[in-house]
């Protein structure tokens, strides 16, 4: 494994955990402060699958396409929120016929793809929020400052914003949508150590790592944009559910 690739692959490991736990974190403030403004926990949980519902239509939306570009036969959509029976929050899902795992693993990946793509548009040609990450590694923090101020100045940011959170929010795979990658990993592991052990690891340095190492730079990348996007708007949610709190004891 080359430097930049571990490099890349320490940035995908950072950018991925903290994005996890504010994505978790901002969720459960913004259902607090449904509930506390409306006082009634169905009214709540709708308003929130309202807010989602960009990022939730366009993850459905991927599974349902990739489904039938693959010719795989699907069932039923929907966009209505129901709470599980292990109290789980499903806000859409796309019912589709049983098939191979390879398939099904690019049906469970679509949201993330076609999500991920979307955002790192968004983020780059309308936010303006991947030039931060350079100044930041520089240490540039003045200019990094001065540059987040300037954002909202930008055309239509507010909507561009919206939208960018809504989709990066949704467009994890949920358990159902991975549950055929394990058997993938594990054959294209298996792969991976028999080329090794046949003495192709120096072709693969070579040729396989600089298009690995793109892809998880990429990954990367659109992990850092939706933290900053969730962190940007879980500060003052945060606020205002707290103070909603005292208000309303």
């Amino acid at each position: 494994m080359t430097s930049s690739l571990a490099n890349s692959l320490l940035w995908l490991l950072a950018s991925l955990g903290l994005f996890l736990v504010v994505q978790r974190w901002l969720h459960q403030e913004i259902q607090l402060l449904f509930y506390i403004l409306t006082r009634r926990l169905n009214l709540a949980l709708t308003l929130f699958a309202l807010l989602f519902l960009p990022g939730v239509l366009l993850h459905e939306a991927s599974h349902f396409v990739v489904a039938k570009l693959l010719q795989v036969r699907t069932h039923r959509f929907s966009l209505i929120p129901q709470v599980t029976v292990k109290a789980r929050l499903r806000l859409g899902y796309v019912e589709t016929a049983q098939t191979d795992v390879f398939r099904d693993t690019l049906i469970g990946a679509a949201p993330l793809v076609v999500g991920g793509a979307v955002v790192a548009a968004m983020g780059i040609n309308q936010l303006g929020i991947a030039p931060l990450f350079d100044l930041a590694a520089a240490s540039k923090w003045e200019q990094v400052g001065s540059a987040l101020a300037a954002l909202p100045d930008l055309p239509d940011f507010w909507l561009w914003f919206y939208l960018a959170f809504t989709i990066s929010s949704m467009m994890l795979p949920s358990p159902s949508d991975r549950r055929a990658w394990l058997p993938v990993v594990l054959v294209v592991g298996l792969l991976a150590g028999l080329a090794l052990l046949a003495g192709a690891g120096e072709w693969m340095t070579m040729n396989l790592a600089p298009g690995l190492e793109s892809v998880v730079h990429s990954l990367a990348t659109v992990f850092g944009i939706g933290l900053v996007l969730h962190l940007a708007l879980g500060l003052p949610v945060a606020f205002l559910r707290i103070a909603m709190t005292r208000m309303v004891g």
